[in-house]
């Protein structure tokens, strides 16, 4: 009974590598085409989210002042 316990408490950390591995070994480097849009993308996003973040902190100050 307690060996049955035991089984099934190690077999989900060997199934989870397993499948870990699995998905490695499936991975491959980009090339130098994927890696530029990979890079545009991020970099599209940063700029965004300093635009978005900017705006907010543009209209936040003059109704903090006005509250205030």
């Amino acid at each position: 009974m307690a060996a049955e316990g035991l089984e099934k408490f190690t077999e989900v950390p060997v199934e989870f590598f397993n499948d870990g591995a699995a998905f490695v070994k499936k991975c491959t480097k980009p090339d130098q085409k994927e890696y530029l849009k990979i890079i545009r993308a991020v970099g599209i996003g940063f700029i965004m989210m300093g635009v978005v973040g900017y705006a907010i902190k543009l209209i936040h100050i003059p109704i903090r002042y006005l509250i205030v």
